[in-house]
């Protein structure tokens, strides 16, 4: 769950007032264009004063952004409908550019032109409310021990609890997330936030066990909307050359949620009970609410259409339009976000390395959440609230893996570059994946051998946290990175099917955690998930050496070229026509003036008289 902080949507760019006619296939059906194609060009990133400085967050940019449909796709869905204008009532390729509504320079309903201290305020709101979903899921695993007192089950069962809420957000991150490519950010956040906020409520409440695990599924399937589609409001309002910088800040807050919530859920089990923990997150997300009132729409198309429709009223004149007039029916938007993904899942090897890789590294992660209480508690005899602090070291290693960015940055644009684009390849960020994948096996293996006996100083094992959540950390962020920068305009497809796969890792290894670590003792149970990071060591390695080779055998990437290639000729010929016909009009403007011109002459001085010569 905290990857899925990961994808991270569209690299926004001051070019979202380019030319922007809807595209048209060769068979007459519109493409449904993503909106990073629109707001990033080459050209721009090209002309950044440096390549030092280049946003390595910049191949995301599709991953919160509507994908081009397939073929397949497009010959199956019913026609798109377009938002009646003057223009469009016969072809939308016959709208006029000279009505199309776009963010002008320093336009005030831009938001990346709003006050930097409000764009602050919407950074911070964004990352509380994210923050507290995440510190909803792990805060539960701190009251495990009072679950299973009141309603009389195991361990087993009772951690059925962290692996409800898991699910719920891998189904929320398919169904209600993309919500906010058809209403916007804002509405799908406060709606589902707030009904997020209400469903606590029954939990703190629950007289059963199925109850409590019926109202966190739900609860979670519509919270992931905030952890899906926070880094996209992010990127909405953050100028591109700080695009890092912004999104490493954000990150802090949701990616520190995991290990600040055994922390604060011990103590306030340790002192108040196990439906606390229900009543201070209901508090906490009360604030997440109100915060999150107080911010307006970030999402460039929405606005957008907002500002289309507000000038076709004040001119009394239907041919304004936008790029995103453009409707799809939900029905169509829930398709495409519940097949594709495990479409390019069966079809695409890269997808089945990675996905597999990156979700067995998440899946102990979360089983760390049952298997530290085990240590600590039971082993240790320390009281929830003190082992909850035993993952201050997952939460150092993550602050680590955050402050590096720069360093890390300097690192990918060191090696070799595109030579037809001039950008980095996606096998630089695999070398940073390589360094997630060394380091988080370290972790894993020394805490185990140091964890017991109770005779081995605590700072030991605690302090081996730092590597294992540095290694995670990095192997989650620059693992999407890699998928983003291979699939592109597929990125949102890709890091579903991510999602889903590693949340049903993290939400089932936590299971086999008590019965597991019971059988063969804490230091071998951690050596044997040691052993199974070790094993997927190769894989990062693998594609930094020979991934190009592999993405160009890929045959959706092979399809997404001849996409690319055929939007480009398209924009390119609309381009060419358009230019055609402004130096036209400019040629017929010059020969109506000079025809109309005239200059008066006095061919005669002594008696006063003027003619008029036409010039």
């Amino acid at each position: 769950m905290t990857e899925d902080l990961e994808k991270v949507s569209a690299a926004a760019n001051h070019d979202t007032n380019s030319l922007s006619s809807s595209t048209i296939s060769s068979h007459g059906s519109p493409i449904l264009e993503p909106n990073g194609m629109r707001t990033a060009s080459l050209h721009d990133y090209a002309t950044r004063e440096s390549q030092d400085h280049e946003d390595v967050f910049e191949v995301l940019e599709h991953a919160l952004t509507p994908d081009l449909e397939t073929e397949a796709e497009r010959a199956a869905r019913e026609p798109i409908s377009y938002i009646k204008t003057g223009t469009s009532n016969t072809s939308v390729a016959s709208r006029l550019p000279e009505f199309e509504v776009i963010f002008e320079e320093n336009d005030p309903e831009n938001p990346r032109n709003w006050s930097m201290w409000y764009r602050a305020w919407i950074i911070f709101a964004v990352a509380y409310s994210t923050w507290v979903v995440v510190l909803y899921s792990t805060c539960y695993t701190a009251s495990i021990p009072g679950v299973m007192k009141e309603f009389g089950v195991s361990a087993d069962v009772a951690t059925l609890g962290l692996t409800t809420y898991l699910l719920g957000l891998a189904v929320g991150s398919l169904v209600v997330a993309p919500m906010s490519e058809l209403y916007g950010r804002m509405p799908v956040y406060l709606i589902c936030l707030s009904i997020w906020l209400v469903l606590i409520i029954p939990c703190a409440l629950a007289t059963s066990l199925a109850e409590l695990l019926a109202v966190r599924f739900l609860g979670a399937l519509f919270g992931s909307a905030m952890i899906s589609n926070s880094p996209g409001s992010i990127v909405d309002i953050a100028n591109p050359d700080y695009l890092a910088l912004v999104m490493s800040l954000w990150s802090i807050a949701p990616f520190n949620g995991p290990s600040l919530g055994p922390i604060i859920g011990g103590f306030v089990y340790e002192y108040l009970g196990w439906r606390w923990n229900n009543w201070i997150i209901l508090i906490l997300g009360g604030a997440a609410v109100l915060m999150m009132a107080t911010c307006k729409e970030t999402y460039h198309p929405a606005i957008l259409k907002r500002k289309a429709a507000r000038m076709r009223e004040e001119n009394d004149d239907p041919r304004y339009w936008c790029q995103y007039d453009q409707r799809v029916s939900s029905l169509h938007l829930v398709k495409v976000n519940l097949s594709r993904p495990f479409v390019l899942f069966a079809t695409e090897p890269i997808l089945w390395f990675l996905n597999i890789w990156i979700s067995l590294i998440y899946g102990i992660l979360y089983l760390c959440f049952v298997a530290y209480p085990i240590v600590f508690s039971q082993h240790r005899g320390w009281s929830p609230g003190l082992s909850g602090l035993a993952f201050v070291g997952i939460g150092i290693g993550t602050m680590v893996a955050i402050a590096c960015e720069p360093l890390l940055r300097k690192l990918i644009n060191s090696q070799p570059r595109d030579p037809l684009t001039g950008r980095v390849q996606p096998e630089a960020t695999a070398l940073v994946m390589a360094i997630g994948s060394i380091l988080a096996p370290v972790g894993q293996l020394v805490f185990s051998w140091t964890c017991l006996p109770a005779s081995i100083h605590w700072a030991i094992p605690i302090a081996f946290g730092i590597p294992f959540g540095c290694g995670n950390t990095l192997s989650f962020i620059y693992g999407c990175n890699y998928i983003a920068g291979t699939y592109s305009i597929y990125a949102a497809s890709a890091l579903a099917g991510n999602a889903v796969i590693r949340s049903v890792f993290g939400a089932t290894l936590p299971l086999a955690g008590p019965k597991m670590y019971e059988a063969l003792t804490p230091q071998w149970a951690g050596t044997l998930l040691g052993l199974l990071e070790v094993a997927m060591i190769p894989i990062p390695f693998v594609f930094w050496r020979y991934g190009s080779r592999i993405r160009a055998r890929s045959p959706a990437i092979r399809q997404l070229r001849e996409d690319q290639e055929r939007m480009d000729a398209t924009r390119a010929r609309y381009q060419s026509k358009a230019k055609r016909r402004e130096e036209r009009e400019k040629v017929k403007s010059k020969g109506v003036s000079s025809e109309e011109g005239v200059l008066q002459i006095p061919t005669d001085a002594t008696d006063g008289d003027t003619k008029m010569a036409e010039v």
